[in-house]
Protein backbone atom coordinates (compact mmCIF):
# COMPACT_ATOMS: atom_id res chain seq x y z
CA UNK A 1 0.00 0.00 0.00
CA UNK A 2 2.37 2.57 0.60
CA UNK A 3 3.93 2.51 -2.51
CA UNK A 4 0.35 3.38 -4.37
CA UNK A 5 0.56 6.23 -2.80
CA UNK A 6 2.37 9.69 -2.26
CA UNK A 7 3.40 11.41 0.69
CA UNK A 8 0.52 13.88 0.77
CA UNK A 9 -2.04 10.99 0.84
CA UNK A 10 -0.24 9.18 3.04
CA UNK A 11 -1.15 12.45 5.84
CA UNK A 12 -4.58 12.97 4.02
CA UNK A 13 -5.68 8.95 4.70
CA UNK A 14 -4.67 9.03 8.67
CA UNK A 15 -6.50 12.36 9.27
CA UNK A 16 -9.65 11.04 7.61
CA UNK A 17 -9.49 7.85 9.63
CA UNK A 18 -8.88 9.63 12.74
CA UNK A 19 -11.77 11.99 11.55
CA UNK A 20 -13.96 9.24 11.64
CA UNK A 21 -12.46 7.29 14.69
CA UNK A 22 -13.19 10.82 16.85
CA UNK A 23 -17.11 10.90 15.33
CA UNK A 24 -18.17 9.68 18.69
CA UNK A 25 -16.22 12.20 20.43
CA UNK A 26 -13.94 9.71 21.94
CA UNK A 27 -11.58 6.89 20.21
CA UNK A 28 -11.54 3.62 21.74
CA UNK A 29 -8.54 1.62 22.17
CA UNK A 30 -9.09 -1.00 19.37
CA UNK A 31 -9.83 2.28 17.02
CA UNK A 32 -6.47 3.66 18.56
CA UNK A 33 -4.58 0.77 17.65
CA UNK A 34 -6.43 0.23 14.13
CA UNK A 35 -4.67 3.91 13.38
CA UNK A 36 -1.15 2.81 14.91
CA UNK A 37 -1.18 -0.47 12.82
CA UNK A 38 -2.19 1.92 9.61
CA UNK A 39 0.25 4.04 10.72
CA UNK A 40 3.49 2.13 10.29
CA UNK A 41 1.77 -0.18 7.30
CA UNK A 42 2.29 3.25 5.78
CA UNK A 43 5.59 3.91 7.00
CA UNK A 44 4.78 7.79 7.53
CA UNK A 45 8.02 9.61 7.66
CA UNK A 46 9.05 11.00 11.28
CA UNK A 47 7.52 14.69 10.97
CA UNK A 48 3.89 12.51 9.54
CA UNK A 49 4.11 10.13 12.27
CA UNK A 50 4.06 13.11 15.07
CA UNK A 51 1.27 14.73 13.35
CA UNK A 52 -0.50 11.35 12.87
CA UNK A 53 -0.38 11.04 16.90
CA UNK A 54 -1.64 14.05 17.45
CA UNK A 55 -4.37 13.57 15.79
CA UNK A 56 -5.23 10.69 18.26
CA UNK A 57 -5.11 12.92 21.18
CA UNK A 58 -7.21 15.72 19.54
CA UNK A 59 -9.46 14.93 16.40
CA UNK A 60 -8.15 16.98 12.88
CA UNK A 61 -9.99 19.95 12.21
CA UNK A 62 -13.23 19.43 10.10
CA UNK A 63 -12.59 21.84 7.42
CA UNK A 64 -8.93 20.01 6.52
CA UNK A 65 -11.38 16.65 5.87
CA UNK A 66 -12.91 17.36 2.55
CA UNK A 67 -13.80 13.87 0.64
CA UNK A 68 -13.46 15.72 -2.76
CA UNK A 69 -9.81 15.99 -1.81
CA UNK A 70 -9.10 12.80 -2.32
CA UNK A 71 -7.98 11.25 -5.68
CA UNK A 72 -10.21 8.75 -7.58
CA UNK A 73 -8.01 6.16 -7.70
CA UNK A 74 -7.46 6.06 -3.93
CA UNK A 75 -11.15 6.49 -3.10
CA UNK A 76 -11.86 2.83 -2.03
CA UNK A 77 -8.50 2.58 -0.24
CA UNK A 78 -10.09 5.54 1.61
CA UNK A 79 -13.25 3.92 2.38
CA UNK A 80 -11.93 0.24 3.47
CA UNK A 81 -9.63 2.13 5.81
CA UNK A 82 -12.22 4.71 7.23
CA UNK A 83 -14.74 1.39 7.46
CA UNK A 84 -11.56 -0.54 9.39
CA UNK A 85 -11.22 1.88 11.53
CA UNK A 86 -14.80 2.54 12.92
CA UNK A 87 -15.37 -1.20 13.19
CA UNK A 88 -12.53 -2.05 15.25
CA UNK A 89 -14.12 -1.81 18.46
CA UNK A 90 -17.17 -4.10 17.07
CA UNK A 91 -19.61 -1.09 17.32
CA UNK A 92 -20.93 0.86 15.33
CA UNK A 93 -21.85 4.44 17.13
CA UNK A 94 -24.72 6.29 15.50
CA UNK A 95 -22.24 9.16 14.60
CA UNK A 96 -19.89 6.95 12.92
CA UNK A 97 -22.64 4.90 11.26
CA UNK A 98 -23.98 8.98 10.16
CA UNK A 99 -20.79 10.03 8.48
CA UNK A 100 -19.74 6.75 7.13
CA UNK A 101 -23.09 7.22 5.16
CA UNK A 102 -22.49 10.65 4.07
CA UNK A 103 -18.98 9.82 3.07
CA UNK A 104 -20.12 6.41 0.80
CA UNK A 105 -22.54 9.19 -0.61
CA UNK A 106 -20.20 11.97 -1.29
CA UNK A 107 -17.89 9.54 -3.19
CA UNK A 108 -20.13 7.76 -5.10
CA UNK A 109 -21.23 11.22 -6.12
CA UNK A 110 -18.29 12.02 -7.14
CA UNK A 111 -16.92 9.05 -8.68
CA UNK A 112 -18.12 5.48 -10.09
CA UNK A 113 -17.57 3.59 -6.62
CA UNK A 114 -20.04 1.09 -6.38
CA UNK A 115 -22.15 0.44 -3.91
Amino acid sequence: MPSALERKDRLRLIRFVCSFAWADLEIQPEEREYVKKLIERLELEPADRGQARQWLRVPPDAGEVDPTDIPLEHRKLFLREVEGAVAADGELAPEERENLRLFKALLRERSSLSP
